[in-house]
């Protein structure tokens, strides 16, 4: 007679269930694990672009420390003025990599006539750090055709002056990475013109 066929016991049954069981469990938890990495990189590497990774403009201004050398200024017979003074150039990199930029003038107006130039060696910015240039103005209103508001601007004690210099160069980042950016500078500022010792104010943008 052929051997019966042995049947599995409940035991044996419930043990293999038990097995798959927790193989789907393991399977579900690396599934998991493996989703939530991918997410976390994919977080890391949003922000990493949205941060390091992004370029921003870098900004030049003028500082509001300032030492006058030489100031003369007069309303009669003619209204005129000489005057210089020792400043900052300040180049403000907000970049995670150094900004380095060619060598540029500052121009100084009055009334929208040049009346004066200084230039701006060439340089870096370091990342995330400001580089404070000093610099030496000479303003005067040899250029002007006509002095007829400049008159009666020195007799109301603040002499306005506007200043404009454009800055090119290079942000790099990771070593690799350079794009260009150029930073421009627009200042307006009034001098006290009857005792020429400080700006009375200094707007830049």
């Amino acid at each position: 007679m052929a051997p019966a066929t042995k049947q599995p016991s409940n035991d044996e049954e419930s043990a293999a269930l038990h097995t798959d069981e927790l193989r789907r469990k393991k399977r579900i938890k690396w599934a998991m694990y493996i989703t939530i990495f991918v997410v976390f990189q994919a977080i890391i590497i949003a922000v990493f672009s949205v941060t390091v990774l992004k370029v921003k403009t870098p900004k030049v201004r003028l500082g509001t420390a300032v030492t006058f050398q030489n100031v003369s200024t007069s309303t009669q017979p003619s209204a005129s003025f000489d005057i210089s003074f020792t400043t900052q150039v300040r180049v403000k990199n907000t970049n995670f990599g150094p900004y380095k930029y060619d060598s540029a003038t500052a121009a100084f107006m009055y009334d929208g006539v040049t009346v004066g130039e200084v230039s701006i060696p060439k340089g870096k910015a370091g990342m995330l750090s400001t580089k404070k240039v000093s610099v030496t103005v000479k303003v005067n209103s040899k250029a002007l055709q006509s002095t007829s508001n400049l008159g009666s601007e020195l007799s109301s004690g603040i002499l306005t002056l506007r200043s404009h210099a454009k800055l090119s160069g290079k942000v790099e980042l990771m070593f690799v990475m350079k794009k260009k950016k150029s930073a421009e500078m627009n200042c307006t500022m009034g001098i006290n013109s009857v005792s020429p010792n400080e700006f009375r104010y200094l707007n830049c943008e």
